[in-house]
């Protein structure tokens, strides 16, 4: 089959890679021309710097003969006289200043332009007959919207299908390669049939449940599986950690197991952190609130999600005074991670972008900040402050401080203790946002460091 993707990102070249690694001649379109030669450039480390994923330049490496990207339209053209299935992989991000609202701009123009181009394929005869499938996180009605915009530039013989993506950042190609369920939605027979062959390898496939049902059920249920996670991270520490922060000899670690045993309850999120940040959880929690809100139907349990993840990242920050008596003016710190979590570059809704902007306004001297993979990514979305100090590894960004804020969850910080006691002086703040350093709580105590750490009351140092 040939296939066509618009939209490089994040879902859009993860898709195309096992689109090429199935046998499918594969094309990705995107406006971004230094994304695109770094793509066909088939180098490593050129791909990871746009999307940091495990194994996905292996994969496009491999199947470099059934994979292309273009920048070109007039090559998207041609190669829409024989394509079966157009993916719309499209940025679809909350409007500014809204409660919610999708920003559709992205993805409307795309449509508009495709729309422009489909009329002209086999010579305006438009014999060829084709799917345009949202990959995108969509609104509820966008099958319909997108039908409505297809039909109004002109365009025949297609048909429009929802199939939603539920990739984890971090682990995307291995979610693609063996993902627990695919879902279809779509409204004739003709349209599951054609998606039936684009996904022919996870169809009888032992382990992957591939469902069919209407396109309005399969953006739904994509926005409520995201609300619903979401939910179940925000409660773990909204409450199950806040318990633990409020109620002297509670283990967090120990509550956990208790609780996880019960099978309905299950393991699955059940961490404490600072915020849940990422590209989907907020975005998508937002649009479902909105949505439910705009035809009338009561969303508080949503919005009250939404403002708990808020309320956890702040209150955080703000023990640092409350709790330790800790005054940051004047302050040398370190910030170690800046993408939203472990294994990727992404620093969409970072807890890290507001927890240095809080840093600035206390009037900390110097900020030194670490991160394995997301440091060009966090000074692009930040911007220039005379404050910020980029390191290259923890060493550089522990020296000379003293407090350290452990926002991110890469494995390597596990091991931060030895260097945080080479460097801390008595009443060293330490603030631990992902219970990385739990194991060490206890020797960073007796050295006379204060700790603030999810999921734990204030521990004092030894003086």
């Amino acid at each position: 089959m040939k296939i066509l993707y618009i939209g490089g990102g994040f879902v859009g070249i993860c898709s195309a890679a096992v689109s090429a690694d199935s046998g499918h001649e594969t094309l990705v379109y995107d406006i971004d021309e230094k994304k695109i030669k770094a793509f066909s450039s088939f180098e490593k480390d050129e791909i990871d710097k746009y999307v940091f994923e495990k194994g996905l330049a292996e994969m496009m490496v491999e199947n470099r003969e059934r994979l292309k990207f273009t920048t070109d339209y007039g090559i998207v053209r041609s190669f829409l006289d024989e394509v079966e299935v157009i993916f719309m992989c499209l940025p679809t991000p909350e409007k500014d200043g809204g409660r919610g609202e999708t920003n559709l701009d992205y993805f409307n123009v795309a449509a508009k332009i495709l729309a422009e181009n489909l009329v002209l394929r086999n010579g305006g005869k438009q014999k060829n007959y084709v799917v345009v499938v949202n990959k995108s996180t969509v609104p509820i009605s966008m099958a319909d919207d997108t039908t409505k915009i297809l039909c109004d530039g002109g365009v025949s013989n297609f048909g429009v299908v929802s199939n939603p993506e539920f990739l984890v950042e971090g682990k995307a190609l291995e979610g693609s390669v063996n993902p627990d369920r695919i879902v279809i939605g779509a409204g004739q027979e003709k349209d599951f049939a054609i998606m039936r062959r684009t996904y022919q390898r996870f169809v009888d496939s032992v382990g992957v449940e591939y469902l069919e049902v209407s396109s309005r059920e399969a953006a739904a249920a994509k926005l409520l599986a995201n609300y619903l996670l979401f939910n179940k991270v925000v409660t773990t520490y909204d409450v199950v950690g806040r318990v633990c922060e409020s109620f002297p000899d509670l283990s967090f670690e120990n509550v956990r197991r208790v609780l996880i045993s019960e099978p309905r309850i299950g393991g699955w999120g059940f961490y404490d952190s600072l915020y849940a940040g990422g590209s989907c959880f907020t975005k998508d929690a937002l649009s479902l609130a909105h949505q439910m809100e705009s035809v009338g139907a009561r969303a508080v349990q949503v919005r009250v999600t939404l403002e708990s993840n808020e309320f956890q990242r702040d209150h955080f920050f703000s023990r640092a005074e409350t709790e330790a008596k800790f005054q940051w003016k004047g302050k040398v710190v370190a910030v170690l991670g800046l993408a939203f979590k472990q294994d990727t570059n992404d620093v969409r809704h970072s807890p890290a972008l507001d927890i240095v902007r809080h840093l600035e306004n206390a009037g900390v001297k110097k900020i030194n900040l670490f991160d394995p993979a997301a440091r060009v990514y966090f000074e692009e979305a930040y911007g220039k402050s005379r404050v910020l100090n980029y390191v290259e590894n923890t060493e550089n960004a522990l020296e000379g401080t003293d407090a350290c804020l452990v926002l991110t969850d890469w494995p390597q910080f596990k091991t931060l203790a030895k260097n945080i006691l080479a460097v801390a002086k008595k009443g060293y703040l330490v603030m631990d946002g992902r219970r990385l350093l739990v194991q060490d709580f206890d020797r960073l105590v007796r050295a006379g460091c204060d700790i603030i750490a999810v999921g734990s009351p204030f521990l004092g140092g030894k003086k």
